[in-house]
Order: structure tokens, then C-alpha cells, then sequence
């Protein structure tokens, strides 16, 4: 589907883009972007980090027997 966009494509979705937003507030856009991206990034490193260091959220390996119940 987005693989027969060519470069003309392209710059006119830029055009477009430039003429509903304006060029003076494009900077700002890109930049709560980027700052939203970065603290997504911090987020997913976090859950990572707090995942690995939880003993129990680790994943349990069974040896296949039935634990006896007496």
C-alpha cells in the first residue's frame, strides 16, 4: 500500500503538513515528539529493569512432577 509513494508524494504530504500547521509551529511539533518519545523510551527501560529485578515475576520453570498434597 505505501510502497508506490514516491518522493513527489512525499513532498506533497510535507506541503499539505506545512499549510495546516504553519511553518513557525513545525519546531514545536517536532519537538514535543521527540519529548514524548524519549519519555516513552525511559518508561520501557524502567518496566524492563523493574521486571528483571522482581524475583517474582521470573519465570517459573516446572519439572514436570505433581507436588504431592499429604
Amino acid at each position: 500500500m505505501l510502497g508506490n509513494l514516491t518522493g513527489i508524494h512525499l513532498l506533497i504530504i510535507l506541503g499539505i503538513v506545512i499549510l495546516l500547521f504553519g511553518a513557525t509551529k513545525l519546531p514545536a511539533l517536532a519537538k514535543g515528539l521527540g519529548q514524548s518519545l524519549n519519555i516513552f523510551r525511559s518508561e520501557i527501560h524502567a518496566g524492563d529493569n523493574k521486571k528483571s529485578s522482581d524475583p517474582a515475576s521470573a519465570p517459573v520453570v516446572h519439572d514436570g512432577t505433581v507436588p504431592s498434597h499429604e
